[in-house]
């Protein structure tokens, strides 16, 4: 019986991990056309290994790309860090400082997740245009607004899970409201704020649609960068997808170093309940 239920879990194994291949075929193609020349650049040879590892791409990509990665860099830092305490707070305070209206509240904060950026986009730009916030601080207070339903949610939850009686302690020694968040639940938030800073980062920094229409050409975002790296006649594609691994690779190594801790975060009750 054990023999048969070991076998049973190493088929499981083959639906993944021919999943897994089909979903780094494109990272595949990416890396091996970056190292390129433009003479090996052909659909029948996409498959191909380079015959020698092409690092002028990577210089004449990250020439291109470098005022922009760091203009992504600008605002998705603090795109991030401003959604993730915004999101704690509200958090803190709908899950342990019932008030009236706080089951109304919770729920209208959650429909801005499900607000297409397609829809607001009009009155997104009259909006900004009309308070003078435009370019780079216009498109991170677009990423705070829209990541606080997700980040809220997720602290919401994550706080809910705490015993009151935890709370009811530290009232007892004299802490208020802030105190109570800042030396008590903040401490012991760390897993979700891993949560939701990962989810923000990657959210802003793979954002087109908003960074296309709220910058300029000298405040566009590595997305928006990349996409204009494309000639009119001829478009150099061992460059490009050179490029487009310079722009992967920031929310790559967030995943790579980070991601035991997203799971771990989910895991300890960020998406509870």
């Amino acid at each position: 019986m054990k023999t048969k239920l070991r076998i049973g879990k190493y088929w499981l194994y083959i639906p993944l991990v021919a999943m897994a291949i089909f979903y780094l075929l494109p990272m595949y193609v990416m890396l091996v056309t970056g190292f390129k020349s433009f003479d090996e650049i052909d659909l029948k040879t996409m498959w191909d290994l380079p015959r020698g590892l092409a690092f002028d791409n990577y210089i004449e990509a990250y020439a291109k790309l470098s005022p922009f990665l760091w203009n992504s860099f600008k605002m998705v830092i603090p795109a991030t860090l401003l959604s993730s305490m915004l999101g704690s707070l509200n958090g803190f305070i709908l899950a342990k400082w019932k008030f009236r209206g706080a089951d109304i509240i919770f729920p209208v904060i959650l429909f801005g997740m499900f607000i297409p950026y397609q829809s607001i986009l009009i009155p997104l730009v009259q909006f900004m245009n009309m308070i003078g916030i435009t370019g780079l601080p216009g498109l991170a207070m677009a990423h705070i607004i829209y990541g606080i339903p997700i980040t809220t949610l997720t602290f919401r939850n994550y706080y809910a899970s705490l015993p009151q009686e935890l709370l009811e302690a530290a009232k007892i020694d004299g802490a208020d409201m802030l105190g109570i968040y800042r030396y008590i639940l903040l401490p012991i938030s760390i897993p979700s704020f891993v949560v939701v800073l990962i989810w923000q980062f990657t959210s802003a920094w793979n954002d087109f649609l908003f960074a296309v229409v709220l910058t300029g050409n000298e405040q566009w975002p590595i997305t928006v960068a990349l996409n204009n790296m494309a000639g009119s006649q001829i478009i150099a594609w061992n460059v490009q997808m050179a490029g487009s691994l310079l722009a992967a690779l920031p929310t790559l190594l967030v995943y790579i170093f980070l991601g035991q801790y997203f799971l771990r975060g989910l895991l300890a009750g960020s998406l509870k309940g």
